[in-house]
C-alpha cells in the first residue's frame, strides 16, 4: 500500500468517516458491490443531497442516509443465518413479479437481511443470510475461494472417466470449470445415481453445466456445505442461527475479525 493510501486510511480512522458503500453494507442494505451500483444509479442521498460519487464518505454517527427515499442506519447487531432454500424459490429478498423468493420466509424479522451468494431457482439447499456487509463481500469474492459442496442426483452412472474429467476441468462457454473433489455416493439403479461434487467457484449454473457437458443431466441438486458451514439437520424452508463455532471458523476462513 502506498504512503498516500495509508495516510488516507489513517485520516479516515481519526475522523470517523467511512465510505458510503461500506456504510450501506454495514446497514444491511446490500453487499458493497451492490451498494456501489445503487450509488452510481442515484438511488442514495445523504442529508437530503443525491450522491453518485463512489468514494463519498460519511460520518456514521451524524449522516442521514436514505435509499430510494427510505432512511437507513447501521445496525450494530449482526445476524448470521443458515437457510434451506426449497426448489422453486428465487435467491432474492424481493421479486417485483411477486414470485416466491427468500424474502417470503423472513417477513417477521426487523433487520435487513441479504443472501450470501445464490442458488438457481430449481436448486435447493444451504444458503447463508446476514446483515453483515463485510462478510458477504468476502464470502462471495473469488479470492477467498470458499468451497461449496453439492449432492447431485444425475441420470445415469458416474464413471471413472466422468470423475477424472470433472477433476481435470471441463471447458464451458465462459472458461474452464474444475471440481475439487468428486465422489459417487450411491447408484439408485442403472438410470440414476447420487454424486457429491465440491467446487470453489460460484458461476451461474456451474455444476449443472459441467455435468451437462458430460451428458449427465441433473435431476436434483442440493448444496450441503458453504465453506465451513454444513446444512446439518435443517428441513426445507427452515432456518437456524449459525453457532459460535461455525462463525469462528467462517471468520477465520475469510480473515475477518469479530
Amino acid at each position: 500500500m502506498s504512503k498516500e493510501k495509508r495516510s488516507s486510511a489513517s485520516d479516515d480512522e481519526k475522523s470517523g468517516l467511512v465510505r458510503l458503500h461500506k456504510y450501506l453494507a454495514d446497514a444491511g442494505v446490500a453487499s458493497r458491490r451492490a451498494s456501489e451500483e445503487m450509488i452510481a444509479d442515484g438511488r442514495v442521498s445523504v442529508d437530503g443531497a443525491q450522491i453518485t460519487e463512489l468514494g463519498f464518505k460519511v460520518d456514521p454517527e451524524k449522516a442521514h442516509v436514505e435509499v430510494d427515499g427510505e432512511s437507513v442506519s447501521v445496525n450494530n447487531t449482526k445476524s448470521y443465518l443458515a437457510f434451506y432454500k426449497p426448489a422453486g424459490i428465487l435467491s432474492t429478498m424481493f421479486d417485483p413479479e411477486d414470485r416466491p423468493n427468500l424474502g417470503d420466509f423472513f417477513t417477521g424479522r426487523n433487520e435487513r437481511l441479504f443472501h450470501v451468494g445464490r442458488l438457481d431457482k430449481e436448486s435447493e439447499g444451504l444458503i447463508l443470510l446476514t446483515n453483515d456487509g463485510d462478510l458477504t463481500h468476502r464470502a462471495t469474492h473469488p479470492s477467498y475461494g470458499l468451497v461449496k459442496k453439492y449432492l447431485v442426483e444425475i441420470e445415469g452412472v458416474l464413471t471413472k472417466a466422468n470423475s477424472d474429467a470433472l477433476l481435470a476441468g471441463v471447458i464451458l462457454e465462459d472458461g474452464l470449470a474444475r471440481a475439487l473433489a468428486v465422489q459417487l455416493i450411491r447408484e439408485v439403479n442403472p438410470k440414476k445415481s447420487w454424486v457429491e461434487i465440491s467446487i470453489h467457484e460460484g458461476r451461474y449454473h456451474i455444476v449443472r453445466r459441467m455435468l451437462a457437458e458430460l451428458e449427465l443431466p441433473v435431476l436434483r441438486l442440493i448444496r450441503t456445505d458453504f465453506g465451513p458451514i454444513n446444512i446439518g439437520e435443517l428441513k426445507e424452508g427452515r432456518w437456524r442461527n449459525l453457532s459460535e463455532t461455525e462463525l469462528s471458523k467462517l471468520f477465520t476462513d475469510l480473515k475477518l475479525s469479530r
